[in-house]
């Protein structure tokens, strides 16, 4: 019979690795956690939090020594990191991550993992975050009651059965975690995640930097800029070194949604003299509600 999962490494010890890791620990989990990351200061801080037990010193050497692998870094570290793996480790491990887009990411999966005498691997991604980054944000409850998306897509392999045991026992953590499990096509995953994810933060980050550029300086603006200031530039400081990646791998779906807002916007521009605005309005408000 397949061991329950005892060691996991977390590569990657920002925001949602010592997060997941606090999770854990919080859920119940007695085995053990070992966290690296390239940044030293962020291990360290991971470690003094209780997010991991000890810092791997050679993280491929750890990798194998562990059942459970979890990528917790950009999108292209993510990438980097599973061609690593792949050669070194074997049907017993079960490798998953926690990247923003899927579609890349699930493909390499299938391509250099889930494979005859391969590791297995289980593309997922937690809708969940902040807009700072770091393991000194990091937080035990940033998953209650978020959904965590396992992505397969149309090549999707059967899982070995070792994998498949991790696997399973890997979604029942995450439940524990405090999250509801969505499985998702990664295309249709990259699509949604445009529209509800990453334009409202490229939004956030072009308001923000025009009100740099406009009003910046202006000596009345915390007096002036209220609640609404707030909320829609809160995405604003967000970091470039994890957009950047979401940028890059989902290019098409974020641009067709830019252009989509971008007529709307010059939609209500035409309209502010007319009652096509009211339309507006009431739309927006039916979206809300629902």
């Amino acid at each position: 019979m397949t061991p329950s999962l005892e060691r996991i490494l977390i590569l990657g010890t920002g925001l949602l690795g010592a997060s997941t890791g606090l999770a854990l620990r919080s859920a119940g989990f007695s085995g053990s956690i070992i966290g690296w990351d390239k940044d030293a200061s962020q291990s360290d801080l991971a470690l003094t939090a209780g997010a991991i037990d000890s810092v791997a010193a050679d993280p491929i050497e750890a990798a194998c020594a562990s059942q459970l692998i979890l990528l917790a870094a950009p999108v292209y570290a993510i990438l980097d990191w599973m061609k690593q793996l792949a050669p070194v480790l074997s049907n017993d491990h079960m490798v998953t991550d926690l990247g923003s887009t899927k579609a890349q990411i699930t493909a390499a999966g299938n391509e250099l993992f889930n494979q005859p005498g391969r590791a297995g691997f289980l593309a997922g991604h937690p809708m969940a975050g902040k807009e700072v980054s770091g393991a000194s944000a990091a937080e035990g409850t940033l998953f209650h009651n978020a959904v965590w998306i396992f992505t397969t897509d149309e090549n999707q392999p059967p899982l070995q059965p070792d994998a498949m045991h991790h696997a399973s026992e890997w979604r029942s953590w995450v439940q524990k975690m405090g999250c509801r499990v969505l499985d998702l096509d990664a295309h249709r995953h990259d699509e949604l995640v445009a529209w509800v994810s990453h334009l409202p933060q490229f939004l956030s980050t072009a308001l923000t930097a025009l009100l740099e550029e406009e009003v910046g300086g202006a000596p009345e603006l915390t007096a002036v800029g209220g609640r609404a200031l707030r909320e829609m530039t809160r995405l604003g400081s967000s970091p470039y070194s994890m957009w950047r990646d979401i940028a890059l791998t989902n290019t098409d779906a974020i641009a067709a949604a830019i252009h989509a807002l971008e007529q709307r916007l010059a939609h209500v521009r035409e309209n502010l003299r007319t009652p096509e605005l009211r339309s507006e309005f009431e739309q927006a408000n039916r979206f809300r509600k629902g």
